[in-house]
């Protein structure tokens, strides 16, 4: 059974809602028969390399509220992530471009280590406060994923992978995907958000119900 999500590595909820499938998939008895794939997604395309300035001032101007009901907001994101083992500092993140770390997440899914170099980007910009829209930072991570060092710096100097991150996004367009992360099982069963890692787990066994009655 296959597993499409879509989603940014400057998003907190998507990491999130990784944990959370990760633990729903420790509870469910055909885990082993799942394949996770990780479709990219920008909440904001037009970014530069890194944006200056204080995480909830930005988060503030972005949704049109005080920056101190965005700090309340992020120290509740932190604590929801805390209880999934998350440690974040939103505090310190440096937001920028997602583009590239989408590129070399399609990479990874080449060499067969997709969720290594998710994971590692994920927390290279939600825990460290690295900013991750600059390219030496990518080239550092991806290499501390796993990826050679030689063919991240290849893709970095060059447009590889960029018709695959574009074809991601105008599929979360057909499907109207407004919103990360977006999980599809089977191709079938939309999970919009980070829901709890129950109402996953759910998805999971019904959609594996339903494929087995058709099959």
């Amino acid at each position: 059974m296959r597993i499409d999500i879509w989603s940014d590595v400057v998003c907190p909820w998507c990491y999130l809602g990784k944990r959370r499938l990760e633990s729903a998939l420790g509870q469910f008895e055909h885990a082993d028969e799942v394949e996770v794939h990780w479709r990219s997604f920008e909440l904001d395309p037009n970014a530069p390399p890194e944006r200056e300035g204080d995480p909830a001032e930005r988060i503030a101007r972005k949704y049109g509220v005080s920056a101190d009901q965005a700090r309340s907001a992020s120290r509740r994101l932190t604590d929801l992530a805390a209880a999934e083992g998350l440690d974040y500092h939103l505090d310190r993140t440096r937001s920028g471009n997602s583009f590239d770390a989408h590129r070399l997440i399609h990479l990874g899914a080449e060499r067969g280590i997709q969720d290594r170099v998710k994971e590692r980007f994920l927390a290279a910009y939600l825990c460290e406060g690295r900013a991750i829209g600059r390219p030496e930072v990518l080239q550092a991570e991806a290499v501390s994923a796993g990826l050679d060092a030689a063919e991240v710096s290849a893709v970095l100097e060059g447009d590889a992978y960029g018709a695959e991150v574009r074809a991601d996004e105008a599929e979360a367009r057909e499907r109207e995907v407004t919103g990360v992360p977006f999980f599809l099982v089977d191709g079938r069963f939309g999970i919009p958000g980070a829901q709890e890692t129950e109402t996953i787990l759910a998805v999971l066994r019904r959609a594996w119900t339903k494929a087995e009655a058709r099959s």
